[in-house]
């Protein structure tokens, strides 16, 4: 009876001093119960009192989902690659203007917005016949693309690896398209080519494209975008017409689409 006396409390204590250390979860939800003795720029040092108070483990930070403190307070972390607190000080919006469009009867207006590190989206209006009207057929109308960007990440990481900018790199984006439109037509018998004509004819195309690009951004100020896409599409009067402004294609010819562009804008806070 005497020694149940003395052993209650070594009891009690053992249980208090286990409840009482610090545990780490991990990203893929594994608790280690520890002691965190360092939490350094790139590293977290432990030990674990059951095992031995001499041997300091360490953990990277890019594994650790958070540390819960013997105290009860919570330490969160996120990944040095994709943590939005490493590019809290960039701007993370765009306005973009499509360089070539007028010349092809147009003007493209694109707003990019980051949603997380490595993935954007981006949604552009184009207004038809603002630009070059290079066959005389008074184009009016509008089109409109959406597209979800997904900007590449690094092949292999190494320990405090970041994007040079959370807008920059190589990236894939698919897109939707929508196209209306109208424009004079009519056929001049002498010179044998379609001009200028009282009837007007309307017109309208969409298409799914994938969109394959890369962007540079250049002292958190002006950005660089270049892209290329193939798609499917499909459009209203699809016997002659095969341009459609927001891309070409979609006729009877073919379903297939193409676009390509080159767009310079400015970044914002």
């Amino acid at each position: 009876m005497n020694h149940l006396k003395y052993l209650l409390p070594i009891l009690l204590f053992s249980s208090f001093q286990l409840s009482a250390q610090d545990r780490i979860v991990k990203t893929n939800q594994d608790t280690i119960v520890c002691k965190v003795k360092e939490v350094l720029t790139d590293e977290v040092k432990y030990i674990i009192p059951e095992t031995s108070n001499d041997i300091l483990f360490g953990i990277d930070k890019n594994d650790i989902l958070k540390i819960i403190l013997e105290n009860g307070k919570d330490l969160s972390f996120s990944h040095s690659l994709y943590g939005k607190e490493t590019y809290e000080n960039q701007k993370k919006h765009a306005i973009k203007v499509d360089f070539l469009a007028p010349l092809t009867g147009n003007t493209t207006l694109s707003y990019e917005k980051l949603i997380r590190p490595s993935r954007s989206w981006e949604v552009s209006l184009g207004i038809i016949g603002l630009g070059v009207d290079n066959d005389d057929e008074n184009p009016r109308g509008a089109f409109a693309k959406f597209g979800m960007k997904f900007i590449k990440s690094p092949d292999f990481y190494l320990k405090g690896m970041r994007y040079a900018h959370v807008l920059k790199g190589t990236y894939v984006k698919p897109e939707i398209a929508f196209s209306i439109y109208s424009r004079e037509y009519g056929y001049d018998y002498y010179n044998g080519y379609w001009g200028n004509g009282e009837d007007r004819e309307s017109n309208w195309a969409a298409a799914f494209n994938i969109i394959v690009g890369k962007q540079y951004v250049f002292n958190d100020i002006f950005l660089l975008d270049m892209y290329f896409g193939l798609g499917y599409g499909f459009s209203k009067d699809n016997d002659y017409e095969s341009y459609h402004y927001g891309f070409s294609g979609a006729n009877s010819d073919t379903p297939l689409t193409i676009t390509a562009g080159l767009k310079i804008g400015v970044l914002l806070k």
